[in-house]
């Protein structure tokens, strides 16, 4: 099976790039919804609630790991490749690339959470493919729990998007990395509010591509995917709000349970 670990439900953004791009394979998905947001916490306690979350999915049958974390993925990632042995992806290398392809004055902006802006992974590893470019980084703390109520058209959420983005506007950026798959949920807001000139990089799609790629060059793995529509949804906190987001964001009825990991 391919199993997805997200700190809450913006992984279900992955999930639905999963359905479009990789239609044949089975999911299993856990979300982290008690102990959500993760990007507040310090790096030991996310390795931590990382590394328990993907044992979980192991356990379950998860052959391939999609951590649809920003946040895990830039704290935790190294760490998570050493204690597991399976494919593990991340979100953070495939957003970096695209960002690069795709800006044309070298202005790049990246929006996420504390502990994914603080660890200054996006700056690092774009610095090093190409130095010229310049990156402009803006935590977005309020974003992810906005998400997870599930305010994707109050007032108050687009004031919120408005204040966060206005220093990227005054810099001019042409490419917007939405550095927590959280994000996505948002995109409309957040593509008004810095304007229709910078170009949006999904975490999502660009990570899924990713693995549609790594599957074509590794048949020996791919076999041993589960195909089939039985997907398997998980979280560690259920509530109604939670079926409902997740029903109206894959438009599709869905069974979630809930688990104590």
């Amino acid at each position: 099976m391919l199993g997805i670990f997200d700190s809450g439900i913006g992984g279900l953004t992955v999930v639905k790039k999963v359905f479009e791009i990789l239609p044949d394979y089975q999911i299993l998905y856990f979300g982290d919804t008690a102990r959500t947001p993760y990007g507040g916490r310090g790096e030991k306690i996310i390795k931590q609630y990382a590394a328990e979350g993907i044992n979980f999915l192991i356990n379950q049958g998860a052959r391939i790991i999609i951590i649809a974390c920003n946040t895990v993925s830039a704290v935790a990632f190294d760490d998570l490749k050493k204690k597991f042995s399976l494919p593990i992806f991340e979100v953070v290398k495939p957003v970096i690339e695209k960002a690069i392809k795709t800006t044309q004055n070298k202005k790049i902006g990246v929006v996420g959470t504390r502990a994914t802006i603080n660890s200054g992974v996006y700056e690092k590893l774009i610095k090093e493919i190409e130095p010229t470019i310049q990156i402009f980084s803006q935590a977005c703390p309020l974003l992810v729990p906005l998400v997870e109520e599930g305010w994707f058209k109050k007032i108050e959420t687009k004031m919120i998007v408005k204040k966060y983005l206005q220093p990227l506007r005054l810099q001019q950026i042409d490419t917007l990395i939405l550095a927590c798959t959280h994000y996505p949920f948002l995109q409309k807001i957040i593509q008004t509010k810095i304007g229709r000139q910078v170009k949006l990089v999904d975490p999502g799609e660009e990570v899924v591509l990713g693995v549609k790629n790594f599957l074509k060059q590794n048949p020996e793995i791919e076999k041993f995917l589960t195909k089939g529509d039985e997907h398997k949804f998980f979280v560690s906190d259920l509530t109604q709000r939670i079926s409902q987001i997740a029903e109206g964001w894959l438009g599709r009825k869905i069974e979630i349970e809930e688990v104590e990991i």
